[in-house]
């Protein structure tokens, strides 16, 4: 057939491989193919474990062993035992290796320029390559705990008033809402967890909580390109995990008739729809869970 699902995805295949030049022995015309590349950024983006650069880049030992002892031998990088376990390895960059990264990053920040403006709705095709990213990426998702004033947290919270001002008849003011402090949702009061895919935020929750038994469930979002991955419900666990940790009895929650999955989401997982609990103008509807 010839628009069938599978030669789709073949020609997508194709296409990603010949942009960016993953058959060149030269990527980005610097001299080296697009593995020892990876490997390069990889450890110029924070990551010196050689065992967890491997797992990340999907790399056998094997072909691991020949990429780095090819950037040994260009002096980029050096190795060195971990000081805490010698049966693992740490890798780092020399000086030539840190310049080679930044001439990596300023061609391929090129690259990625110039594919953007060779489209005419470049905002449609980047949430293509997000929704693509996050689907491949899927099982590198993280939830991390991070405080609800770190950038990664704010951009999911923007991102979440945004949506519900979208989706709300009469659009959503967190100025009127009962927006939890910070501190509430930092530990021992509460947390706040955000879901990365490679270093970027794709989702949130927050678990509002004042040090006693009962504590409320706040800002749960899930980026639209993510969504239909089960990250709700992973969020959702990772919250009640550590409610239990602080020793909350009772989870609460509100939300609103037009965020339909979240209910959905709700009922299916434990939560009991109870009256109202708060004078908060935006939710209508009412939930708890007892842990």
């Amino acid at each position: 057939m010839v628009c069938d699902p599978i030669s789709r995805v073949r020609r997508f295949n194709r296409a990603v491989t010949s942009e960016v030049g993953a058959l060149d022995s030269s990527f980005l015309g610097r001299g080296r193919p697009l593995g020892a590349a990876r490997v390069l950024n990889s450890i110029g983006r924070g990551q010196s474990d050689v065992a967890a650069i491997r797992d990340y880049l999907g790399l056998d030992s094997g072909l691991m062993s020949r990429l780095l002892r090819s950037l040994e031998e260009e002096g980029f990088i050096e190795t060195v035992p971990n000081a805490e376990d010698a049966r693992r390895r740490v890798v780092r960059l020399t000086e030539n290796g840190r310049s080679e990264f930044q001439a990596y990053e300023a061609l391929s920040n090129a690259q990625a320029e110039a594919f953007l403006a060779r489209h005419r709705r470049p905002e449609e095709l980047l949430c293509a390559m997000d929704m693509i990213a996050s689907s491949l990426k899927r099982d590198q998702i993280v939830i991390e705990e991070k405080d609800p004033r770190h950038e990664d947290a704010r951009y999911c919270l923007s991102e979440y008033y945004g949506e519900l001002a979208r989706r709300f008849e009469k659009g959503f003011d967190v100025s009127l809402s009962r927006d939890p402090d910070a501190t509430d949702m930092i530990r021992p009061r509460g947390a706040f967890l955000v879901a990365m895919s490679d270093g970027l935020p794709i989702g949130c929750v927050g678990m509002k909580g004042d040090g006693g038994e009962v504590a409320e469930v706040k800002r749960l979002w899930v980026a639209p390109s993510a969504r239909g991955l089960g990250l709700a419900t992973c969020l959702m666990t990772a919250a009640e995990t550590i409610a239990r940790e602080l020793s909350v009895k009772l989870l609460r929650l509100d939300t609103n008739s037009a965020l339909s999955e979240a209910q959905q989401l709700y009922r299916g997982s434990g939560w009991v729809e109870i009256g109202r609990f708060n004078d908060d103008p935006y939710p209508d509807t009412f939930f708890e869970k007892r842990l």
